[in-house]
């Protein structure tokens, strides 16, 4: 049996659709609510789905979990609930941690590459360079404690998950994130612009010598982010915290092109000013290493940005199917 936390949410759902595509048997764990969140596993139904008040109790019954993918969180980047983003972020995985280092399961977390503050210390995933890293919001704060929490519990020796590896999403977007509000990637943001006939709007640059539109990242189809899961599933021998993105950052203005060539309107391209809620909490370029990942083995190719970008608006967003 395989648990994934946050099942029903953007990359946990189109995670349970690989799986259930391969016959594997995966429990969710996840709050359904009432804004069609359901519908993200409305094509490959779960065997059960626990609500995450009751996953101490579930997990005191000893079920036969064989592998935990721990992606439920508090995710988002304006959050000001330090109590509740601490305890979903931190005391909750690290409880999870405990239990599959107790039960012999294996376990993969979701970390951020908003531990990376503003990327003064660069995006190296390599763990000797984690206490020099400054996140600029209580989210990435919360990861990255984790991360830390992690390395000093393997340094004291003390007892860990069969597997273990910590995962840093940079930018996801794809299908089934319809439900994350203002957490909503900036690919489909674009394309309901665009494909209301409306010019594709963008943050005018808040850093000095930056040009409008050249704020860069590295933006990840959701696909390749299941694809480095299910061959962490396949490979129990590979452990460690893992960067994962494309390993190239793409600047906004390519992404608005994209969307537009993809919908196929004309480029056209609007910039306005960024939130005083934003200022001083704004990636403005992000890029993984992704050296350690190729390193321990992992052969697959990432998908181009205009590629990626095709998929999810034609496929899904004005495609036949919106769900994966």
């Amino acid at each position: 049996m395989i648990l994934v936390t946050g099942g029903a949410g953007f990359i946990g759902s189109n995670l349970h659709a690989a799986l259930a595509r391969r016959g594997e048997d995966a429990v969710v764990a996840d709050r359904l609510g009432s804004d069609g969140k359901w519908r993200n596993l409305a094509g490959h139904p779960p065997a059960q789905v626990i609500h995450p008040d009751a996953l101490d109790g579930f997990l005191a019954t000893r079920p036969a979990i064989s592998m935990v993918f721990h992606l439920g969180a508090v995710s988002e980047t304006t959050a000001t609930d330090g109590d509740l983003v601490w305890a979903t972020n931190v005391a909750l995985p690290w409880r999870l941690w405990q239990w599959c280092a107790e039960h012999g399961s294996r376990f993969v977390y979701a970390s951020s590459a908003s531990t990376y503050g503003d990327g003064a210390s660069g995006f190296d995933d390599d763990t000797a360079s984690l206490h020099g890293l400054r996140p600029l919001n209580l989210y990435g704060w919360t990861k990255h404690a984790f991360d830390l929490k992690v390395m000093a519990a393997l340094a004291a020796g003390d007892p860990a998950p069969a597997q273990w590896a910590g995962l840093k999403f940079f930018n996801v977007y794809g299908p089934n994130e319809y439900h994350k509000g203002k957490m909503i990637s900036v690919v489909k943001v674009k394309h309901d612009e665009v494909a209301a006939g409306r010019p594709a709007r963008l943050f005018r640059s808040d850093q000095a010598g930056l040009a409008d539109g050249a704020q860069r990242r590295d933006f990840i189809w959701v696909g390749d982010v299941v694809d480095v899961m299910l061959w962490l599933l396949d490979r129990p021998d590979v452990t460690g915290l893992f960067n994962l993105g494309t390993g190239t950052a793409r600047s906004y203005l390519d992404l608005a092109h994209a969307v537009c060539d993809a919908a196929g309107r004309p480029r056209s391209v609007e910039f306005i000013d960024m939130p005083l809620a934003l200022q001083g909490q704004y990636q403005s370029f992000t890029e993984a290493r992704m050296d350690r990942l190729r390193a321990a083995g992992y052969p697959g190719q990432f998908t181009p940005l205009e590629e990626g970008v095709r998929r999810y608006v034609q496929d899904h967003l004005a495609g036949p199917e919106r769900y994966v």
